[in-house]
């Protein structure tokens, strides 16, 4: 299915000036971090010929197109949260520390996203409304993964199912950070190449299992997470 404009179109047509596509890669790793891409497009109607999800586009199309993608929109960020910020804060919290942070720079090019297509069913980037028991459920302020989350509002967010494949705004975002991950990954992989991330990108593949199996887990896997006991 081709990519389109309608779901950008559509908010320009409510009000909104720039919109902001956002995905996100690594979510389900077991090693490495998880990645925000976002893509914020102002009115347009064409995008880089062949732009798709990245998962539908191979690793040299990925790089031409994450090339490509540097004339597309007002304004491109990827942003990160480490595997120790996902221990501390969860997938969820994490996510959103990452599109904030990704947010944030957009914000620092002095372009103002009004609106956020994100990819999915469940919005990770809305802050959750503060309760009365909140703060017991807070991550521990000490930590310091709690502290670096920077102060953007975030914009009204329109969730979409399947919008990697749907909206131009949010495949560029994929793309851009699939590409900027799979770099990180590659070069954690020089450093600790017993565990194949070259290739697996920090999955569950059953050779990166037996690694962890037998050296234990490194700085770079998410420690919380269900790890094969090192034997």
């Amino acid at each position: 299915m081709a990519v389109s404009l309608a779901h950008e179109a559509a908010l320009w047509d409510a009000g909104a000036t720039v919109v902001a596509g956002i995905d996100e890669v690594g979510r389900g790793a077991l090693a490495g971090p998880v990645t925000v891409g976002v893509c914020a497009v102002a009115r347009c109607d064409a995008w880089p010929e062949g732009l798709a999800d990245s998962k539908e586009l191979t690793p040299a199309r990925r790089l031409r197109m994450a090339d490509a993608l540097a004339g597309f929109g007002a304004a491109r960020a990827v942003a990160h949260a480490s595997p120790a910020e996902i221990d501390a804060l969860g997938i969820v919290g994490a996510l959103r520390l990452a599109g904030t942070r990704a947010l944030a720079a957009i914000a620092a090019e002095g372009v103002r996203v009004d609106a956020v297509l994100l990819d999915g069913k469940h919005d990770w980037l809305t802050p959750p409304p503060a309760t009365l028991f909140g703060d017991l459920d807070a991550p521990d302020p000490a930590s310091a993964s709690a502290l670096q989350e920077p102060a953007v509002p975030t914009p009204p967010v329109t969730m979409v199912i399947k919008g990697d494949t749907l909206c131009a705004s949010i495949a560029a975002g994929s793309v851009l950070a699939k590409v900027e991950r799979d770099g990180l990954m590659a070069e954690a992989h020089e450093r600790h190449p017993e565990f194949g991330w070259a290739g697996n990108k920090g999955y569950g593949a059953a050779a990166h299992l037996d690694a962890i199996r037998l050296l234990g887990p490194t700085d770079e896997h998410r420690r919380s997470w269900s790890l094969p006991e090192r034997t």
